[in-house]
């Protein structure tokens, strides 16, 4: 999904939504072996998640994956690709997918990837074995009253340095 490709904004372009919710699409339907990932000791049950939240009339997406990939997806007309370049942007997310799997116990295994309504935030665990799903109510995550609330910060950091690394490109 990500390969070699530098941090580079989608902004402005029209295309954009729809070509957000065609990589977060792909993301979520490619096997991991195609991605070149396979269960390790470090990475024994999942190699990436997406989390997915309501933002006013948009919806954006985060993903993180093992080797450190990170992007931002949303259904406006702005995003955040390659970022995992970045030695930061590739820390937050490894550690992210790390996370992610304190959340495999409360998670189900599901077959469509719909977009969260309301207050809900959705998070796609991708496993080996295929995909699982948390759901999360937003105030509660906010207020770390959730389960899933470790998993949103950790989220919410890959963001922040997905942002804090377009900003030194930008400057």
């Amino acid at each position: 999904m990500e390969g070699k490709e530098s941090s580079m904004p989608i902004e402005g372009n029209p295309a954009a939504a729809s070509a957000g919710a065609g990589l977060r699409a792909r993301v979520l339907a490619t096997p991991p072996e195609k991605l070149g990932f396979v269960a390790d000791s470090e990475f024994p049950d999942l190699y990436g998640v997406l989390v997915d939240w309501p933002i006013g009339d948009a919806v954006a997406s985060i993903l993180a994956l093992r080797d450190g990939s990170a992007s931002l997806y949303t259904t406006s007309t702005f995003g955040i690709i390659g970022g995992g370049e970045n030695a930061s942007v590739r820390a937050a997310a490894q550690s992210c997918v790390h996370v992610a799997a304190d959340c495999l116990a409360h998670s189900q295994t599901i077959t469509g990837f719909p977009l969260p309504a309301n207050d809900d935030v959705y998070f796609y665990l991708l496993t080996y074995a295929g995909v699982r799903r948390c759901v999360g109510d937003l105030d509660a995550l906010s207020t770390g009253a959730d389960l899933s609330a470790p998993l949103f910060d950790a989220a919410q950091e890959v963001l922040t340095q997905l942002r804090m690394t377009m900003e030194d490109r930008l400057t």
